[in-house]
């Protein structure tokens, strides 16, 4: 009996030991919080929105060994659009990096590739929900990368978001709030 417990308990027990490292890979900010409302200066300017359009500040430690660049990517997935919104894709953000402050979400570093937010302009895009639509989710998540990734320079957020992945070592997400 004891054996046939073993026999189905090893896969699982294996299971959660490979995610011993995500679990240390921690994402932090002093401009957001999980499930908490972000302020107006994180609304985007724009399309109807009168925000800064600021990108929060974010820092991370904790990767996993191996880790060679990181990426950062905030998504909307309660956008009305039937595939979400990206409002910031940057990736090959140097391992030697963990932290950013806020701003415009452009990193200056010639290896750094800053895709095109959904509003079509490289670097963060702030939260800009429907009027009247309601909370959304904006998940910011922070990778650790195996590897720097090699990207067209007009990458999809769709191209950028498999990439990015593909070669996660690990991920830590902060899901902030947003509505107008």
């Amino acid at each position: 009996m004891y054996k046939s417990i073993l026999k189905f308990m090893l896969p699982v027990i294996g299971l959660t030991a490979g995610f011993a490292h995500a679990d240390e890979f921690k994402l932090k900010s002093t401009d957001i919080a999980h499930g908490v409302f972000m302020k107006n200066k994180f609304e985007f300017q724009g399309f109807g929105c009168s925000g800064e359009n600021k990108s929060p500040q974010l820092s991370w430690s904790g990767a996993p060994a191996g880790t060679q660049a990181y990426a950062i990517m905030a998504y909307d997935p309660d956008a009305p659009t039937g595939s979400g919104w990206w409002h910031w894709q940057v990736v090959n953000i140097p391992a030697e990096v963990t932290s950013i402050p806020s701003g415009n979400g452009k990193l200056d570093d010639k290896d750094v590739i800053d895709v095109s937010n959904d509003y079509g302009q490289k670097g963060f895009g702030g939260a800009c929900p429907p009027q009247g639509h309601g909370a959304h989710r904006y998940q910011f998540t922070v990778y650790a990368l195996s590897k720097k990734l090699e990207l067209p320079a007009d990458a999809s957020g769709a191209l950028t978001g498999y990439m990015v992945k593909a070669h996660s070592l690990a991920s830590s997400t902060i899901e902030a709030l947003y509505k107008r």
